[in-house]
């Protein structure tokens, strides 16, 4: 009975779907407010409508969509207030990680951080901006892990849909790679030496400035039509 042995590596169509769409929201494709016909949603993704609909209600449960009386499902609307708790979160936590893992990092773990900001910085070469969004979010969780900080990084897991999508407005604005590059690189450079004081205040000065280019970044958003 070997042939009927479940894939665990194969996705499933929905979650083929899900990713596409929540990518699709993430990148900027669909505009915060704009409503998300589920007939439209079905022929642009080739699925049917029951999949659509377990997916938006699966984006629901992320905060990339919400359902508008008299309107259905359309992109979540990216609160300013909302917004700025979210860094205000990120702020804590990963200030707080970045000194434990200064204080606690192995080579190993080290090694692992530079690997991926190489993935970064080659990234940001390429303007391959959906590349560094994934190693990105790589880089924090192997610092989370690094800082044995397992209860924060999942907190922060749940956010990090949001998180991309923040951080999607803010990375392809005009000089943002080299000046994102130079913070973290500080960061890293105060995890290599164990100065767990620089690693906390480098995490804390890069959430400040993602914190006012995400609030920019709102500022020049277009309204939903």
């Amino acid at each position: 009975m070997s042939d009927l042995k479940v894939d665990r590596n194969a996705k499933t169509l929905r979650e083929l779907t899900l990713e596409k769409l929540r990518e699709a929201i993430v990148q900027g494709y669909f505009r915060p407010g704009a409503r998300l016909v589920e007939r439209t949603l079905c022929e642009e993704l080739g699925v049917s409508r029951t999949v659509v609909r377990e997916v938006l209600r699966h984006l629901e449960t992320e905060g990339l969509v919400e359902i508008a009386a008299g309107h259905g499902p359309i992109v979540a609307r990216l609160d300013p207030t909302q917004v700025g708790e979210i860094y205000e979160l990120r702020g804590l936590l990963e200030a707080n990680a970045a000194r434990a893992c200064a204080e606690k990092a192995t080579p190993q773990t080290i090694e692992k951080l530079r690997g991926i900001r190489r993935k970064i910085e080659k990234a940001f070469e390429k303007n391959a901006f959906a590349d560094v969004l994934t190693h990105t979010e790589a880089f924090y969780d192997a610092l989370f892990e690094g800082a044995q900080k397992t209860v924060s990084l999942a907190v922060v897991r749940t956010l990090n849909t949001r998180i991309n999508r923040l951080r999607a407005l803010t990375i392809s604005s005009a000089g943002r790679g080299a000046e994102s590059n130079k913070e973290m690189n500080t960061l890293l450079a105060a995890i290599e030496r164990g100065d767990g004081a620089a690693a906390f205040k480098a995490s804390t000065a890069h959430i400040q400035r993602v914190s006012q280019l995400a609030q920019d970044a709102l500022n020049k958003l277009p309204e939903p039509d």
